[in-house]
């Protein structure tokens, strides 16, 4: 605050330094999409173990390959995940005779007349129970405090038998108070909600403490059907925030992984276009998991052309993983890469950084015993040129990822984001620099200001240079921030419009190490 000056003395002001630090965003945020056996349903969780995945969407499942992918993101490195869980309604089978009607897609229990519903659908909630005791506050003044007479409460506790899960709510009522039963189910309960109705009278307590009230048979909720292209894309998504478009709710997330959500029915190509766009769009980066027909080189170079992208923003990996299935007495089946490759991507950029190519001797698959297709060094070299990231069986480091292209690294296009490093890089700093510049809205548009942009984002630049983000010996030869009246002009000042022009030199991996020999000739002497 400006010192206006009343009496002779000394006056201290601390003046502004005009620092404003920017924080490099995360890296490996990953999203995943798929079918899960319980959870929220069109809304990302952010998750930092298997654990909480196991927790909040049930873990592994048969019927969804997202499961195991998130399995394989925390085995090979992962650290922070966003799940978006779709679910497909049963609509039953009118053509069946008689017609079979649909189970409902939420489980429902009644309670001695209090009617609850499982907080999220499928087959999870058929394995709820509840009861209801009268074990309440007798005394006047808490009685006053809940706002009802002691006659009007009662206490409920829901289990969830195939968890253990148990939640105890005490003092709930029916009538219109805070402690009404919805309001605090709402609030507090991870298992179940209030019906459509509430009872008119207090529920009846159930006679001892070892009785309960189950699910019914006719309200018992079903898991849904396998996912269609249409539950990630569904009419009004974006709008909505439905599907794919669910992650608009997220702050934020890197990389994004679609297993296949059928486990042998691969993605659309329409799917993954849709995908790769949406990740443009947000400044991610699209993992695709190679077709199940590739089974041979040759398949895998007739099909890159028919993925359904060619964007910068995305990467496709071959072959897919063979390992053993915990849920199938470990028998060896095939499983989409995503999962383990993002993981990947996780582990390189902690140990190394986003610049660091997530490929190579380092880049091993854990948990992946085989691979579906064995290849060589010369078929290799046919499909890297494709853009086409091969996973190989090396020598001693056993399975790892071999290539780190983008779909534009086909060499025929001769694109500047060839490679995944540099596309990561470039992402990086774009969410960096936009978040770190939101200080900048609505400050005089004067030379202050510009010195003002070029001192905190040369420091976030400088940065990355001391860490090897970039080529070149000297700050100089690595980097460049330019905001001054030769990128911000009279007009742009007008329209109120400022211009920041950053550049850098990206490390390119080393692809092809040649290393020449030659014999050397032995002396004459004159």
């Amino acid at each position: 605050m400006p010192i206006t000056p009343t009496y002779p003395g000394v006056y201290i002001e601390e003046i502004p330094s005009g620092v404003r630090t920017i924080t490099g965003v995360a890296t490996s945020v990953t999203a995943f999409i798929g079918r899960a056996l319980r959870g929220p349903v069109n809304e990302p969780v952010t998750i930092n173990s298997f654990g909480d995945f196991e927790r909040i969407f049930g873990g592994l499942w048969i019927e969804s390959t997202l499961s195991y992918a998130v399995r394989d993101f925390y085995l090979n490195g992962g650290s922070q995940a966003i799940i978006v869980r779709l679910y497909h309604k049963d609509s039953g089978k009118p053509e069946a005779t008689p017609p079979e009607s649909a189970k409902p897609h939420t489980a429902k229990l009644t309670v001695k007349g209090l009617t609850l519903e499982a907080v999220d659908p499928g087959s999870w909630g058929n394995y709820l129970q509840a009861r209801i005791d009268h074990d309440v506050p007798k005394d006047k003044e808490a009685q006053q405090l809940l706002g009802v007479n002691q006659a009007d409460l009662f206490n409920l506790t829901v289990k969830d038998t195939k968890t253990g899960v148990t939640e105890r709510f005490r003092n709930l009522t029916v009538q219109d108070s805070p402690r009404r039963v919805d309001k605090v189910l709402a609030n507090e309960s991870q298992l179940v909600r209030g019906g459509e109705s509430l009872p008119s009278t207090v529920p009846t307590a159930h006679s001892n403490a070892d009785e309960s009230s189950k699910v019914a048979d006719a309200d018992q909720a079903s898991d849904g059907l396998p996912l269609a292209k249409a539950d990630f894309t569904p009419d009004g998504a974006e709008n909505n925030k439905e599907g794919l478009y669910a992650l608009k709710k997220a702050d934020l997330f890197n990389l994004l992984c679609i297993p296949p959500y059928q486990p042998d029915v691969d993605i659309e190509s329409d799917l993954i276009g849709e995908a790769a766009k949406f990740c443009e769009d947000h400044r991610a980066f699209l993992i695709v998991d190679s077709p199940k027909s590739w089974q041979t080189k040759d398949t895998a170079k007739s099909g890159i052309d028919s993925i359904g992208t060619n964007s910068n923003h995305a990467a496709i990996f071959f072959p897919r993983l063979k390992q053993p299935n915990p849920l199938r007495n470990n028998q060896i089946e095939e499983f989409a890469p995503c999962g383990a490759v993002a993981g990947i991507f996780a582990r390189t950029d902690a140990q190394r950084g986003v610049w660091k190519a997530p490929a190579g001797l380092e880049a091993t698959l854990v948990g992946v015993p085989q691979l579906s297709v064995s290849l060589t060094d010369a078929e290799n070299g046919e499909l890297n040129p494709l853009g086409i990231n091969c996973l190989r069986t090396l020598p001693a480091a056993g399975r790892v990822i071999w290539g780190a292209r983008t779909l534009q690294g086909n060499d025929r296009l001769a694109s500047e984001w060839k490679y995944i490093p540099v596309r990561r890089l470039a992402l990086y700093i774009e969410e960096s620099l936009y978040r770190g510049t939101q200080w900048v809205v609505f400050e005089p548009n004067d030379e202050p200001l510009w010195a003002q942009i070029r001192l905190n984002l040369g420091a976030f630049m400088h940065n990355l240079f001391r860490q090897g983000a970039f080529q070149g010996k000297s700050p100089r030869e690595a980097y460049f921030v330019k905001c001054d009246r030769e990128t911000t002009t009279q007009n742009d000042i007008n329209l109120g419009i400022v211009k920041i022009v950053v550049g850098f030199a990206p490390l390119k991996p080393a692809e092809f190490v040649i290393i020449q020999l030659q014999q050397i000739a032995g002396q004459i002497q004159a």
